[in-house]
């Protein structure tokens, strides 16, 4: 994406796929990424884990995320942190999108 001051509406940016994830990279610096992502209803992420904390933002739908097995439910206008090092997996409980801020450092 070119780095360009123009206001966007990031729900719009992607869109749901029958049974899949879709995402779009918004910025990708080595000092860190943002990717908006759309997730079909149960769609997810196996767990694994990252060596950065990293900040979901939903979007728009429900997620549930497991961090250190412990399940989040996370919703439309709410932020969870998942922390460095510390696994992680992601299922989508409705079609959901959110905006993924991984800062390396």
């Amino acid at each position: 994406m070119t780095e360009t001051a123009t206001s966007m509406d990031l729900a719009e940016l992607v869109g749901y796929q029958k049974d899949t994830v879709v995402s779009k990279t918004i910025i990708d610096k080595k000092t860190g990424t943002v990717t908006l992502f759309a997730f079909d209803q149960g769609q997810g992420l196996s767990e694994h884990t990252a060596p950065f904390d990293a900040m979901v933002q939903v979007l728009d739908g429900e997620v549930e995320i497991r961090i250190s097995g412990n399940p989040h439910r996370v919703k439309a206008g709410q932020i969870i942190i998942m922390p460095a090092n510390e696994p992680h997996a992601l299922k989508a409980v409705a079609p959901f999108k959110m905006l993924l801020t991984m800062i390396r450092s």
